[in-house]
């Protein structure tokens, strides 16, 4: 019997976008609701594209009936931790009162899968340099806060439902579509990588290490950065799970290990093959001096094994895809 339709709710931004993609490749059903506030309708490839909000009940009510929805990837979010503490409102309203819109929705449709796009952020500054999806929960800005919230919501509801659910909790996304088709146009970026391939291709002038004295064995932060289209399988993976029956469970999505500041920036030199202009700052409140995933589970429950654990592969396309937005060739130019 042929699947239902999924919904992918921010299925025209950086990561949902690269989901879709997969999921159109294998010929899935697939339903796109964006409010292009971030995301570009030209990101969307192989999927009816709905513009509007998942915390509008009447528009994801039609969208679910209309579609014969029966599985839901969940991406739509505000992202920017800054921005969060500057105006916390915004991300509760966005993140957690959206999201439990969408769930009332989800559940009144009869919807039995759903996918959450949750993050590291939930573990604040961890003890160590590592964490486990039982390390303990403690954010330090409200999108963490509102993520978690969210991943609180969804924990109830398929307690009391029929609902199954698996929250991805990301470490650093990074990269593009190896192919070129797609990739991070967003405005305003502040993730490491696309910040520095940004600069590489001269469209920013410098770019920034903040703090330089951590206690790592550089003097700057570590993260564990995982390519975009392994993340993408992550999320088909965790759909194959569901739908052989999987139980509820919470992944970390990450590598295992970590690259500090100057070990990316040193690769994006190298494999852009000039210098850039790096600035020293002091350290930004809240960034902690590591944060590793502990990712065995995933590799175990999803059976997902990534394909792109290189850190000049990763940098390679994101730098290819800054030149071609440069050049003016791609949405986002």
């Amino acid at each position: 019997m042929r699947n239902k339709t999924i919904l992918v709710t921010g299925g025209a931004g950086y990561i949902g976008s690269h989901v879709v993609q997969q999921l159109s490749a294998r010929g899935e059903r697939l339903v796109v609701l964006d409010n292009l506030s971030t995301g570009f309708a030209d990101a969307v490839q192989g999927a009816e594209l709905i513009v509007g909000d998942t915390g509008d009940a009447a528009t994801v009510d039609k969208l679910l009936a209309d579609h014969e929805v029966d599985a839901v990837i969940h991406f739509a979010a505000k992202t920017i931790v800054p921005e969060s503490v500057a105006d916390p409102l915004k991300y509760y309203g966005n993140n957690t009162c959206c999201t439990r819109t969408l769930l009332d929705c989800c559940q009144r449709a009869g919807v039995k899968h759903f996918i959450f796009s949750s993050t590291a952020a939930v573990y604040g500054i961890p003890a160590g340099d590592s964490c486990s999806e039982d390390s303990p929960l403690a954010p330090i800005n409200p999108y963490g806060t509102s993520k978690l919230m969210s991943e609180w919501m969804l924990r109830d509801l398929s307690a009391a439902s029929d609902l199954r659910h698996v929250i991805l909790r990301y470490f650093n996304v990074a990269g593009c579509d190896p192919e070129g088709r797609i990739g991070q146009s967003t405005a305003k970026a502040t993730l490491l990588i696309k910040v520095a391939a940004e600069t590489a291709v001269g469209s920013r002038e410098r770019i920034s290490i903040f703090g330089t004295d951590y206690p790592t064995p550089d003097g700057t932060g570590v993260r564990d950065y995982i390519h975009v289209s392994d993340l993408a399988d992550a999320h088909i993976k965790a759909l194959d799970y569901l739908r052989k029956g999987g139980e509820s469970r919470i992944l970390n999505c990450g590598y295992g290990h970590g690259f500090s500041v100057r070990e990316v920036l040193d690769a994006v030199q190298r494999v852009h093959g000039a210098p850039i202009d790096i600035r020293e700052e002091p350290r930004r409140a809240g960034d902690p001096p590591a944060l590793i995933a502990v990712a065995e589970r995933v590799r175990e429950v999803l059976g997902w094994t990534p394909r792109h654990d290189d850190l000049d592969f990763i940098v390679k396309t994101s730098l290819e895809w800054e030149k071609r937005l440069a050049r003016g060739e791609v949405y986002g130019a």
